[in-house]
């Protein structure tokens, strides 16, 4: 090192962070979702999830600002073949994507939140810190849209909703034919359908999100986004394992279809990761 320069792990601009830290929003809504399905290619999957576990959900996510909530779940070959419909616009086939991960971001920072998690996934990527051998099947920053509750004022909130212990997630994904019908398709679920569908039922609640394009300086083996104007994502957080209520979750897509509102393109269900630790890995095919 030459006189002068400075070394980059060293150099923390700490000043900079009083700075930050007293302007801009800073309120603990979900405002947007880092959703990301992604499938280990076959032979990697105990290295896939060690670096997962070990670093890339901490380095690679949590560490970064204001993503202040994440959680990892898994569907094993059984969860997976649950899903429906067959052909699906979403994973092709409709079993691909075994491990997602869900992540809150504060409302009304994601530009400052996209900024980082650029920079900090091209640095990851040089030092060699980027696990290569998997398919991102569905990965998207999306805006938060709503939040429907079963029981209304009680229980958790949407915001502790990655942190409360629910003991399994459904993953449905609309797409509609234009901007106009998915804000009709948004205004039926969150006043008709979704209230109908948590009455009784397993679910304490379903956050609904609107996909937002990648910035072109993205990673180039993610994908960009599609259906930023037509789909929605919804998440619905149970109380219970879904192999014990598949049932409450059958002839989502038909419900969707007779509405006229648009078309379910997936519905699969997941448990929670246990982190630290490699269960459920060799129950994935």
């Amino acid at each position: 090192m030459t006189t002068g320069e400075q070394d980059p792990q060293q150099d923390t601009r700490v000043e900079d962070y009083a700075e930050l830290a007293a302007v801009g929003p800073y309120g603990v809504r979900p405002g947007h979702a880092l959703i990301t399905m992604v499938e280990p290619h076959p032979g990697h999957e105990y290295a896939y999830n060690r670096w997962y576990e070990d670093d890339h959900y901490y380095a690679g996510a949590m560490a970064m600002p204001w993503m202040y909530a994440g959680r990892r779940w898994v569907a094993t070959r059984e969860l997976q073949e649950l899903r429906y419909p067959e052909k699906s616009a979403v994973a092709q086939p409709v079993t691909a994507g075994c491990y997602i991960s869900t992540y809150w971001v504060t409302q009304g920072r994601y530009d400052e939140h996209m900024k980082w998690t650029v920079g900090i996934n091209k640095r990851l990527n040089r030092d060699g810190r980027v696990y290569q051998d998997r398919t991102h099947v569905f990965t998207s920053f999306q805006d938060h849209a709503a939040t429907v509750y079963r029981d209304g004022a009680a229980g958790p909130r949407d915001f502790h909703a990655l942190d409360h212990p629910y003991e399994g997630l459904v993953v449905q994904v609309i797409d509609t034919d234009g901007p106009g019908q998915r804000a009709e398709l948004l205004e039926w679920l969150r006043s008709r359908a979704l209230p109908k569908r948590l009455h009784g039922g397993p679910a304490a609640m379903v956050t609904v999100f609107r996909p937002t394009p990648l910035p072109g300086d993205r990673m180039t083996y993610v994908k960009q986004v599609e259906g930023v104007d037509t789909r929605l994502t919804l998440l619905w957080f149970l109380q219970e394992d879904p192999r014990t209520c598949w049932d409450r979750f059958r002839g989502l897509d038909a419900e969707v279809a007779e509405a006229g509102l648009g078309r379910v393109e997936l519905v699969a269900p997941f448990i929670p990761t246990v982190p630290g630790t490699d269960r459920y890995v060799d129950q994935l095919r």
